[in-house]
C-alpha cells in the first residue's frame, strides 16, 4: 500500500526514523511503499492532506490549530527539541534597554512574528524589563541563522531556531548567544514534529497508518543507540556531504526522537491556550477533542 508523507521543510536529520524505515526495507516488510516528499512551501502539506493527495503530513503541533480543518487528525509527536529566539551575547544589553532589535528568520509573517515577539516580551517580563513591539524587526532570509548573523552584523538575533541545529552549531563555532527557549521565557514549547492525517485517510488506510507508526517507533528506538549508522543512513539517502557539524547535529537529534508515538491532546493543551490567548486560533472543545480521537495503534 502506498503511503505518501509530506515533510514540513527540506529533508534533514529530524526525519531519520522515516528515512531509516525506507532504506532498511522495514516499511516494505509491512506492505508499505513509503514516499517521502519535500514541499515547496512550509504549509503545502495541509492543503494536500485536505485534498487527499498525501496520507501523512509532518509539521509543528501549533499548525494543527492554525491550519485546522474538519477531519484533521494527529497520529502523535515523533520528535521534540528546544526552540526559540537566539540573541547575540553582545546584544543582550541592547535588548534589555529596549533598543532596536533586528531578527533574521526563515519565515516573516503576522503569525510567526507575533509568536516570536511574545517569546521575547515574556523573557523581558520575567527578568524585569519591557520590550516594545515597534523595537523588534523580523526580516525574512533563510534557515542559515548563524551564517546570517556572522555575515551581517546588523542582525541582533534569529527566530525559529532549534537547539539540535543552531544550538549545536553555535556551540561548535564558539558563537556566544542567549538562547531564549521555554526555560528562559514562560511559554509552552512547540518545537516538535507531529504526524498528521485526516479522517478520510484513516477510513481508507487506518491499518496501514498503524503499521507506519509501529515501524517508525522501531526505527527511532534502533537509531538512538547507533549514531554512526544513523549518520551513514542520512548521508547516503540525502546525498549531502559529510561534515563534522552535521555529525554533531545527527548525534544530538537522535536523543530527541519519540519511541512511543501516539496522539496526545493533553500534551499540547497549554500550547493551544497560548495561541488562543494571542488570538491566533479559536477552536471549540469538540474540534479540539476530535483532533486526537483516532484508532489505537
Amino acid at each position: 500500500m502506498k503511503i505518501k508523507i509530506s515533510l514540513e521543510w527540506f529533508l534533514n536529520p529530524d526525519h531519520l526514523p522515516m528515512i531509516a524505515g525506507v532504506v532498511s526495507g522495514k516499511y516494505k516488510e509491512k506492505g508499505l511503499d513509503v514516499e517521502i516528499i519535500e514541499p515547496k512551501e512550509h504549509y503545502d502539506g495541509f492543503e494536500e492532506l485536505k485534498a487527499g493527495a498525501i496520507d501523512i503530513h509532518c509539521n509543528e503541533p501549533l499548525h494543527l490549530f492554525e491550519h485546522h480543518f474538519d477531519g484533521i487528525k494527529s497520529l502523535g509527536c515523533f520528535f521534540e527539541t528546544r526552540g526559540g529566539v537566539m540573541i547575540r551575547a553582545d546584544r543582550v544589553e541592547k535588548l534589555r534597554a529596549n533598543g532596536k532589535i533586528k531578527i533574521t528568520t526563515p519565515a516573516s509573517n503576522p503569525v510567526t512574528n507575533k509568536i516570536g515577539f511574545e517569546i521575547i516580551k515574556r523573557y523581558g517580563e520575567k527578568n524585569g524589563f519591557v520590550i516594545e513591539r515597534e523595537n523588534v524587526e523580523f526580516v525574512e532570509t533563510d534557515f542559515w541563522h548563524i551564517n546570517n548573523m556572522k555575515n551581517d552584523e546588523s542582525f541582533d538575533g534569529a527566530w525559529l531556531c532549534f537547539y539540535n541545529f543552531e544550538g549545536v552549531e553555535a556551540e561548535m563555532e564558539g558563537f556566544e548567544n542567549l538562547f531564549i527557549d521555554q526555560f528562559e521565557s514562560p511559554y509552552p514549547n512547540f518545537s516538535a514534529l507531529e504526524f498528521m492525517t485526516s479522517q478520510n485517510i484513516i477510513d481508507k488506510k487506518g491499518e496501514e497508518l498503524c503499521k507506519f507508526i509501529e515501524v517508525t517507533n522501531e526505527m527511532a528506538s534502533y537509531l538512538k543507540t547507533r549514531p554512526i549508522e544513523a549518520q551513514s543512513i542520512f548521508y547516503d539517502y540525502s546525498k549531502q556531504d559529510k561534515s563534522p557539524l552535521m555529525d554533531k547535529i545527527i548525534v544530538d537529534t537522535l536523543t530527541r526522537f519519540e519511541t512511543d508515538i501516539k496522539a496526545d491532546g493533553a500534551r499540547w493543551r497549554e500550547l493551544y491556550e497560548f495561541l488562543e490567548e494571542l488570538e491566533l486560533v479559536k477552536l471549540n472543545n469538540e474540534q479540539y477533542k476530535n483532533i486526537w480521537e483516532i484508532p489505537n495503534h
